[in-house]
C-alpha cells in the first residue's frame, strides 16, 4: 500500500512492506519453512513468567522489552498469542516482518531513523486496546544491548508495564553483524528469563524517563547471566 498524494488514506506502518525481488521472496518463503522447523525442534525452559501472567490473566497488556539479537526465541515462543512487534522498514526488516506475520503477530514497520512517529502512534493505540508489544530498543542497527526511549515513551502514556525479557540457548550459532543475532542449533534448550515489572509514571521528567531506561538496561543485563548460566 502507499500513501495517496491526493489527500487519500495515509500509509499505515503495520500495513507496510518492503518489497524484494522474487527470487529473494521466493528464498525467503523456503527460509521461512525451514525456521519454523528449527524452531519446534527446540525444548523451551522459561523461569519468571509470574511476572508477567497476572497482568495476561487480568486482560492488561505488557510491553515485552528484549535484545535485537535474542528475539527469536521469545518471538517464536509467544507465537500465535496476539502480540504487536515493531519490525524496522529496512530490507532486511522484510524477512523478520514476514516471519513474525506467519507466527500470528502485528508487525508494525518503523524505526528512530525511519517511519518512527506513525510507528510510536500505533503501537501506543495498540496498547491502549489490550495488545501487549514486544520491542527490541536495540534495533534496527544498535549499539546493541543500549536501550532506547521508545519503550519507555510507550509505558508512561499508557500505564502498561516493561516486562525486561532475555532467551539463550544450550547450542545456537551467533551472526556477526552488529547485534550477534542467535539462531539455535536443532535440537537445542531454549531458556527465556522474564524480569519484574518496571512501571512508569504517567508525570516522568526527562530524567525519570533516563533513569528508567538505565534500570531496564540493567535489569537485561543481569537477565543475560542468568540465561548464560546453569539452570
Amino acid at each position: 500500500m502507499t500513501s495517496d498524494e491526493g489527500g487519500g488514506r495515509a500509509e499505515i506502518p503495520s500495513e507496510m512492506t518492503t518489497r524484494l525481488p522474487w527470487h529473494q521472496s521466493a528464498l525467503a518463503s523456503v527460509g521461512g519453512a525451514g525456521l519454523d522447523a528449527l524452531m519446534a525442534s527446540c525444548r523451551y525452559r522459561t523461569e519468571g513468567e509470574e511476572n508477567f501472567r497476572p497482568f495476561w490473566d487480568a486482560g492488561k497488556p505488557v510491553i515485552f522489552t528484549l535484545w535485537h539479537g535474542r528475539l527469536l526465541p521469545c518471538t517464536y515462543h509467544h507465537r500465535h498469542q496476539g502480540v504487536v512487534t515493531l519490525v524496522s522498514l529496512h530490507r532486511d526488516g522484510e524477512y523478520i516482518t514476514r516471519a513474525v506475520r506467519r507466527w500470528g503477530y502485528t508487525a508494525v514497520r518503523g524505526s528512530t531513523s525511519r517511519g518512527g512517529l506513525e510507528a510510536l502512534r500505533e503501537l501506543i493505540r495498540h496498547v491502549k486496546q489490550g495488545r501487549s508489544l514486544a520491542i527490541t530498543p536495540d534495533g534496527p542497527r544498535g549499539p546493541r544491548e543500549k536501550m532506547k526511549p521508545g519503550p519507555v515513551i510507550i509505558a508512561q502514556r499508557t500505564g502498561a508495564p516493561i516486562i525486561p525479557v532475555v532467551s539463550g540457548a544450550s547450542r545456537a550459532w551467533y551472526f556477526g553483524g552488529w547485534d550477534r543475532f542467535l539462531i539455535p542449533q536443532p535440537f537445542a534448550t531454549l531458556r527465556i528469563s522474564y524480569g519484574e515489572p518496571v512501571h512508569v509514571p504517567r508525570q516522568a521528567s526527562e530524567a525519570d524517563i533516563q533513569a528508567v531506561m538505565l534500570d531496564v538496561e540493567h535489569r537485561l543485563a543481569g537477565l543475560m547471566k542468568r540465561v548464560e548460566g546453569k539452570w
